[in-house]
C-alpha cells in the first residue's frame, strides 16, 4: 500500500490527512508537507492519521520531528487518531502508546475537536 497526503485548510488550521502506510519509503512525504506548511506561514497544523493501517519507527520519528518543528517556530500541532473498531483503535495510536511517546501529542477522536479553539493554555 502506498500513502496518500492530502490538504485542507479548517478554519485556521491547515489539515493534512494522511492515507496508507507510513514507513521508511512512504514517511518523508508526510515530513515534506509538514515542512512545506511551515514554510508558507501556517502554524497552526492537524495532521488526520485515522487511515493510517501501519506506522513504523520512521513514521513515528516523522511526527516527533514535526512536533519539534511546531514548536521551534511557537507553532500548534494536533493529530487525529479516532478510535476506529474499540478492539483495535488507530494503529498509529497503538504504536505511539507502545513506545511511550504518545503523551508528546495533543490527540484528538475527529476533526472537529481537533480543530475546535478552546480558551485554555492546555497541552
Amino acid at each position: 500500500m502506498t500513502l496518500k497526503v492530502w490538504e485542507r485548510d479548517q478554519g485556521n488550521w491547515a489539515v493534512l490527512q494522511v492515507s496508507g502506510e507510513m514507513d521508511l519509503v512512504t514517511s518523508p512525504a508526510v515530513r515534506q508537507r509538514v515542512h512545506d506548511a511551515v514554510a508558507e506561514g501556517r502554524r497552526s497544523l492537524v495532521l488526520d492519521l485515522g487511515e493510517v493501517r501501519f506506522c513504523d519507527s520512521s513514521g513515528v520519528g516523522v511526527l516527533i520531528a514535526a512536533r519539534r518543528l511546531m514548536r521551534s517556530c511557537q507553532g500548534r500541532l494536533r493529530l487525529i487518531l479516532p478510535a476506529q473498531g474499540a478492539v483495535e483503535g488507530s494503529h498509529v495510536n497503538r504504536v505511539l502508546a507502545a513506545l511511550g511517546v504518545r503523551r508528546l501529542f495533543e490527540v484528538y477522536p475527529d476533526l472537529a475537536s481537533a480543530t475546535a479553539e478552546t480558551d485554555s493554555l492546555s497541552a
